[in-house]
């Protein structure tokens, strides 16, 4: 188990030559968002994640998957399956996570870091480049976003433009 300290923000504007960067494919669906149970292909690989309840801070657990377990598991899936590609950025000495989404998403942008500790994650500047933080709206967690119908999504993608 490990504790997951992130903090996430909208997108103003993808920084300059993306297609640099390294690159996972995802695929990641709900069978539970109340207590947070995903399942999810990252390029090869297939995950079983549990996560505690929190937005800064929470706990994580990870586990591998066969294919096919990820496969029966993801037939048993609440909601729509989130679809992105994940663009690792330096920052040093952080990671940003850029997540540019496809799918019933596509188009919208968002970017997490990960801190060691609280007081890091508190202190971190975001590049020019971010927009609005959303840490603190659960509205922008992956589980949220599974949990809507298409016109919900297409409302949710206008309110971002306004942001």
């Amino acid at each position: 188990m490990n504790m997951e300290i992130e903090r996430k923000f909208l997108i103003k504007s993808l920084p300059d030559n993306l297609e640099s960067y390294s690159c996972d494919t995802l695929i990641q669906a709900y069978i539970s968002t109340e207590p947070v149970i995903r399942v999810r292909q990252k390029n090869e690989d297939y995950i079983l994640t549990l996560k505690s309840a929190g937005l800064l801070a929470r706990e994580e657990i990870e586990m591998p998957l066969t294919e096919e377990s990820f496969k029966h598991l993801l037939s048993k899936k609440d909601g729509i399956s989130i679809k992105k590609k994940r663009y690792k950025i330096p920052d040093t000495p952080y990671l940003i996570e850029l997540d540019v989404f496809e799918g019933d998403y596509n188009g919208f942008c968002m970017a997490e870091v990960e801190f060691p500790d609280i007081d890091s994650a508190n202190a971190y500047n975001a590049p020019a480049w971010f927009g609005p933080e959303v840490t603190m709206d659960s509205r922008f967690h992956n589980s949220s976003l599974s949990k809507r119908n298409p016109a919900e999504v297409q409302e949710f993608l206008e309110l971002i433009q306004k942001m």
